[in-house]
């Protein structure tokens, strides 16, 4: 079918999102046909450098081999089995993820997304902690389940109603538009010092968790400071409440370490992947200590979903994971990025209308303003670049508070030729934007 019939059919059978809608709708974006490492394909054969990896999802390319194997082997074994009792594949990722992290981090409980493994990793906390209350940056973001988009501010919309209970926001240490600093220094402290007294005076009782983003993904591709998250955990070790990162952006490989929290060298207490954890296909995991899943265990922790422990989707998970450690991916993550940046840095010097350059590894944006000085953000022109470069083939994401910040998440299969196509599309973009 050509692209007018699959659309007039979306529109006939499918309820229409209005997920980024406000940029370049569905309706009148491309079809998707088919993708290859890389590239993405639409049903008139134009091709995009895909640098937003699908979903997200697609970080180890596009119809990866060995994915592709596992699927075929797998699929006539055991496709399905009951959520109650274990299964092989399940067993073996709970294994291998447990191998990749640093002690101790052993411990797994599956799902099906990202907001599965995130409303887990807050029941961990709650269940083993017997408190309720729970805190998130304001520009972080979760998922979009009624659990998760509460602690997603990020995503609040409204009319969806009272939000869940005992949720409270804090402030996110943005360093490029952060109103605490003072002669050019930084202070993510004081972020970090009202946004635990809210927790503590607004809370009905001692706090059970924060969650955080290592990066501020659909926030702006906010790295936060090493001495914020340091500072953090101290403060949650001082009332007994639970760290828990969120590393579905971050996370298996794509910073140049396998997590993010080995970066930082600052651990949580709870960690959530998802993403590409399964090569592409619908698998996370909440993985946590010892300690943490006995409590939770004593005092009824009890979660599962109809495909949460799919044996098809585990032995993806425990091939993307091989995939990542035998051909070092992570190594590939940091050229990938440095690349990437320096890319980015020429363009700065020749537009003024990049503010800000940051990210690391396979998560990258940069932040359009008007005017450096005063930061105001060029939103409509990061909306014009993105209708640009997707018309000339390159696909990524707007996101940030201002919509201003574009943000790049290219596979690891991505050439150095490639990332320089993209840098060329992106600076027409620009250019055409600053008329």
């Amino acid at each position: 079918m050509k692209r007018d019939e699959i659309v007039a059919k979306a529109k006939d059978y499918m309820v229409r999102t209005t997920l980024l809608s406000d940029i370049v709708p569905a309706e009148e974006g491309p079809v998707i046909a088919r993708a290859e490492g890389s590239l993405s394909f639409d049903t008139e054969g134009n091709s995009y450098l895909d640098f937003n990896s699908g979903q997200m999802c697609s970080t180890l390319g596009h119809n990866n081999p060995r994915i592709q194997k596992v699927i075929e082997q797998q699929s006539k074994v055991l496709t399905h089995a009951s959520t109650v009792y274990y299964n092989m594949p399940q067993v073996e990722l709970a294994e291998r993820l447990a191998s990749i992290n640093d002690p101790p981090l052993r411990k797994s409980v599956f799902g099906e997304s990202g907001s599965d493994s995130n409303e887990v990793a807050v029941l961990l906390a709650r269940r083993a902690t017997g408190r309720l209350a729970v805190g998130a940056l304001t520009q972080g973001f979760h998922g979009l389940s009624d659990s998760t988009r509460a602690i997603s501010y990020s995503a609040a919309t409204a009319g969806y109603g009272p939000p869940m209970p005992e949720v409270f926001a804090l402030p996110t240490p943005y360093c490029y538009r952060c109103p605490y600093k003072t002669d050019g220094k930084g202070c993510c402290m004081a972020p970090l010092h009202f946004g635990m007294e809210t927790l503590d005076r607004q809370s009905a009782g001692a706090p059970a968790a924060v969650i955080v983003e290592p990066i501020v993904s659909a926030g702006g591709v906010i790295e936060l400071p090493v001495e914020y998250l340091q500072g953090l955990r101290k403060e949650l070790d001082k009332r007994g409440a639970l760290l828990i990162y969120d590393e579905a952006q971050t996370g298996m490989g794509k910073l140049g370490k396998m997590f993010a929290y080995q970066v930082y060298g600052v651990r949580p207490d709870v960690l959530t992947v998802s993403k590409h954890l399964g090569g592409g296909l619908a698998v996370s995991a909440a993985i946590t200590t010892d300690d943490v899943a006995e409590r939770a265990s004593k005092y009824g922790f009890s979660t599962g979903h109809s495909h949460s422990s799919d044996p098809l989707a585990c032995a993806a998970g425990v091939a993307s994971i091989d995939e990542i450690v035998e051909k070092d991916l992570p190594k590939r993550a940091i050229e990938i990025g440095e690349h990437w940046q320096s890319n980015m840095r020429a363009l700065a010097q020749r537009y003024e209308l990049v503010g800000d350059i940051r990210g690391r590894g396979l998560l990258q944006g940069i932040e359009l303003v008007k005017d450096r000085f005063t930061k105001e953000p060029a939103t409509q022109v990061a909306a014009d670049v993105y209708r640009y470069s997707l018309s000339h083939g390159l696909m990524f994401s707007v996101r940030g508070k201002f919509k201003n910040v574009l943000r790049f998440v290219p596979p690891f299969t991505t050439t150095n030729a490639q990332l320089d196509q993209a840098a060329e599309i992106l600076e027409s973009g620009l250019r055409r934007a600053k008329g």
